[in-house]
């Protein structure tokens, strides 16, 4: 027999194995653990994240609770712990062979899963070993109340300490499970990236922030893929800006083409050249169609996708493939936390969505409302930033509404697409610097908001946003204000803003 024979687990690695007497086996796991095994070895950090997690005797296979425990041994001395290095520590403990042999070592290191991964395989791992106890006690119960004079009083106490002990065991296995999240007060604030720079836009107007979801609403036809698409070009490098807002980079983009991929690739394709082909393979993952399972069904579905094409952001194509149905509240809530595994686990995530059918036709520049997307509320409630496109399908001029924002509101914005190379710009004359740049005699609030909202009179709301449009202006040394005064004999005077000094050099 040659050391590769070993190599080569049990057929049945998921679920229940037939034993040889025709009985299932306990539930075990295989693949977890060798995903599990693998991240340790490239990452030793990760042994302290999974290890309270797993507790005593998680791994189902024998020989990999041997790798397990001189894993450990080597961590305990600060080693690396390399197929290398944990090759030559089993060879001198002479575990080497009965584990599979060292090519067995670098198929566990070669797993395609990464170290993010870990901890969510851990628990898998945990709960089969969970399940093969309680699997044990049963039989054990069974046995003892077949055998002559059995008490079952007796047998119920022995059951109840059974249970008791597989409590505390559960609960002690589970620590790192239960407090692995948890941090004190100072460290949330401060240290969970609450003030990380924004992933699109700016601090003082925010489209989409890190770690929390972006969500782009609107009828099919009014170029919410359009949008999207610029958006993960920017992500990859290929440009800095969309919208005349900034872009952050991006490792890799997975896009989870499930609402008819030729259509995408198709509209992709408008924005693509020959010098872009190393950037998009090496950055950009495209998923056809529909996926292995819905995200309410499996909720660490989105968090191992990534993890598996090593990705740093999703994109889903559109949410209303990625779940059973839209209007089930219970669901919604399943696929939010699927949403929030993946982004704890640093990936961030841009969704596309429709609106409701009967809000489809409204009027050009109309503000819509939240509820106005499609499905459960809980869908917008769990996303960080919401922008809705308004407008006819197949027009080129359309309206962005910032409906959630995650710092101050952007727009209403009105753009245009140009279809044929797949770009959006803003119109300049919404644009409130521009505005007050092309003032000479200045803007006052309720000025700026009769032109924003296109005429006519303008409301208290618009009278309000377009004053904080003008403080953000002031606040960035772009603008600044000459305060009124209250009314008397000759009447109040408004509070009026101007382009300042710096703003009229640099442009002019």
């Amino acid at each position: 027999m040659t050391d590769a024979q070993p190599n080569t687990p049990s057929h049945f690695e998921y679920g229940h194995a037939p034993t040889h007497d025709g009985e299932a086996e306990p539930p075990f796991n295989v693949e977890a653990e060798r995903a599990v095994l693998g991240a340790c070895m490239h990452d030793s950090d990760v042994i302290d994240a999974v290890r309270p997690i797993l507790g005593e005797d998680g791994f189902y296979r024998p020989a990999h609770e041997t790798v397990w425990r001189a894993l450990l041994a080597l961590h305990r001395e600060d080693k690396p712990t390399d197929p290398i290095v944990l090759t030559e520590l089993l060879q001198q403990q002479g575990d080497l062979l009965r584990v599979g042999g060292h090519s067995y070592l670098h198929q566990l290191a070669s797993a395609l899963y990464d170290t993010g991964s870990a901890e969510h395989h851990a628990e898998i791992i945990r709960k089969k070993a969970d399940l093969r106890r309680l699997h044990a006690s049963a039989v054990r119960t069974v046995q003892r109340a077949q055998e002559p004079g059995a008490d079952p009083e007796a047998i119920r106490s022995e059951v109840e300490a059974e249970m008791r002990a597989e409590r505390e065991r559960a609960l002690a296995a589970g620590q790192g499970r239960l407090n692995r999240f948890a941090t004190d007060g100072w460290s949330f604030v401060k240290e969970t990236g609450a003030d990380a720079a924004p992933l699109w836009g700016t601090r003082e107007k925010t489209v989409w922030a890190p770690g929390e979801s972006l969500m782009i609403v609107g009828a099919p036809g009014v170029g919410k893929t359009t949008l999207a698409h610029q958006v993960v070009f920017a992500r990859l490098g290929l440009s800095q800006t969309v919208l005349e807002m900034p872009v952050a980079p991006s490792r890799r983009v997975l896009y989870l083409a499930m609402d008819r991929p030729k259509q995408i690739a198709k509209a992709m394709a408008r924005r693509v050249f020959e010098t872009d082909e190393k950037i998009l393979r090496d950055g950009l993952v495209v998923w056809q169609g529909p996926l292995p399972a819905t995200l309410d069904k499996e909720p660490d579905l989105l968090a191992d996708l990534a993890a598996a094409h090593r990705a740093d952001t999703i994109v889903i194509d559109s949410l209303k493939d990625a779940v059973s149905t839209m209007v089930d509240d219970g669901l919604a809530v399943a696929f939010h936390n699927a949403r929030n595994r993946a982004l704890r686990g640093g990936v961030e995530i841009l969704e596309l969505h429709h609106q409701r059918k009967a809000t489809a036709d409204a009027p050009r520049g109309q503000r819509p409302s939240l509820d106005q997307v499609y499905g459960s509320t809980w869908y917008v409630s769990g996303a960080g930033s919401v922008l809705f496109v308004t407008g006819k399908a197949g027009d080129p001029a359309v309206t962005l509404h910032h409906l959630k924002t995650p710092t101050g509101e952007i727009g209403p914005l009105d753009v245009t697409h140009d279809h044929v190379r797949g770009t959006t710009t803003v119109d300049p004359t919404k644009d409130p610097a521009i505005l007050l740049r092309n003032a000479p005699g200045g803007l006052t609030a309720r000025e700026l908001a009769a032109v924003l909202v296109g005429g006519g009179d303008p409301d208290r709301a618009d009278v309000e946003k377009a004053r904080r449009h003008l403080g953000r202006l002031v606040d960035s040394g772009l603008a600044t204000k000459a305060d009124g005064n209250a009314g008397g004999a000759g009447g109040g005077q408004q509070t009026r803003y101007y382009a300042s000094a710096r703003h009229l050099t640099a442009v002019g």
